[in-house]
């Protein structure tokens, strides 16, 4: 085997966009490029300036696409799979990774099957899980019956959690495998506190800032950060509540309550700044696979809470470096939330704390993990083409 590979990673989602699937590729991609491996990007364009971009080890493809409901700015690939396999003729990927499932995903695993191109398919988000907060739950089963379809006729399907491998394998998901989401601790520092920036909202050293950073949307369970910050008003009359981050909800949020802050979306250090110069965190999403914003957070020195669940249940503590709610549990997430407001003794221990529990999940790490992966699905590929029965037919 080549001691570099030629990767073909096709994604709905890519930088500049702010989201934690788009991070996280472009983490993995730059890692591997360093390595020496070589990339061709395959992704919709987004608007009519788009152009394919060329850098070293980069090369990109870029397909048609249509505006994603609810999500501006985005658009999901249209089925592109005769593009590609004249495009993987010319030039022939050793592996194809598909980040995302809708139909540009879909045709991408056709035409690798087509030419014998091993396939890595990746979960990132609980797309039959969204349905719900859209107003398409009816629709849950067949989104779920579609992934799972989609996925089994890859080489392996990776999960970010063990716990989401696991809900997978009982699902009928086969061969998965979990490759995690790693952290740039230097980036994200309890040292990029910045007092100028509390200024900025108001609030001096003692006030209590309690903060959300994501999407701003229905399905991130966000009348529960609201109903929880009540509650620790309540015992913090001087609390003020951070969002970082845009959607749909944001005017709604602001009518509620003119007292909140709004930052809108933050990136890099000023991203960073904004996350160690809060105090609290908390993150009521049940919707998650893995959750960056969590790992984020406790790696800036918050005190998060947080639902038992997805980068939460692996990486919290309950007690020791954050807090934990089970699953659904409200009353249990506002409770943990107001002891941390009312106990600022608790809070700075779990504070101090929560940086070093995140220390070791440095991306050089889950590089390596993904190299094993995309390795072994080309040497295991290499084993079933070269055992396949070759039929010979006599001449009449």
């Amino acid at each position: 085997m080549k001691k570099t590979m030629h990767i073909a990673l096709v994604t709905e989602t890519w930088r500049p966009e702010i989201n934690g699937v788009a991070m996280t590729l472009g983490h993995l991609t730059d890692g591997l490029r360093h390595h020496g491996h070589r990339f061709t990007l395959v992704r919709p364009r987004q608007h009519a300036e788009d152009i394919p971009a060329v850098e070293p080890g980069l090369a990109e493809i870029l397909v048609g696409g249509c505006p994603i409901p609810g999500y501006h700015g985005l658009r999901f690939g249209l089925p592109s799979k005769a593009r590609l396999l004249d495009a993987w003729q010319i030039d022939r990927p050793d592996v194809v990774q598909v980040a995302t499932e809708g139909p540009l995903g879909g045709s991408a695993i056709a035409a690798a099957r087509k030419l014998g191109i091993p396939v890595v398919s990746e979960f990132h988000t609980n797309f039959h899980a969204y349905s719900r907060h859209y107003g398409f739950g009816w629709l849950e089963g067949l989104v779920s019956a579609h992934l799972r379809r989609l996925h089994n006729k890859s080489a392996v399907t990776l999960a970010p959690t063990v716990v989401v491998a696991e809900e997978l394998r009982a699902r009928g998901y086969r061969s998965v495998r979990v490759v995690s989401r790693g952290i740039d601790t230097a980036l994200f520092h309890p040292a990029r506190r910045s007092t100028a920036l509390r200024a900025e909202w108001h609030v001096g050293d003692d006030q209590l800032v309690v903060a959300y950073v994501g999407r701003l949307a229905a399905e991130k369970n966000l009348p529960l950060v609201m109903r929880a910050f009540d509650a620790i008003r309540a015992v913090r009359a001087d609390a003020r509540l951070l969002f970082v981050g845009d959607g749909p909800l944001r005017d709604e949020l602001a009518r509620s309550d003119e007292t909140i802050l709004f930052a809108g979306m933050r990136r890099d250090a000023d991203l960073a700044a904004h996350y160690a110069s809060a105090d609290l965190f908390l993150f009521p999403s049940l919707t998650e696979t893995f959750g960056n914003v969590t790992v984020e957070a406790l790696a800036s020195g918050l005190g998060v809470v947080a639902y038992d669940c997805a980068a939460a249940a692996e990486l919290i503590r309950d007690g020791d470096n954050g807090r934990l709610a089970a699953c659904g549990d409200e009353a249990l997430f506002i409770s943990a939330a107001v002891e941390l407001a009312r106990n600022p003794g608790l809070l700075a221990t779990l504070r101090q704390r929560a940086a070093d529990s995140v220390r070791h999940l440095d991306w050089g790490r889950i590089e390596g993990d993904m190299i094993a992966v995309l390795r072994d699905s080309i040497r295991i590929h290499q084993r079933q083409t070269d055992a396949a029965p070759i039929f010979r037919f006599a001449p009449d």
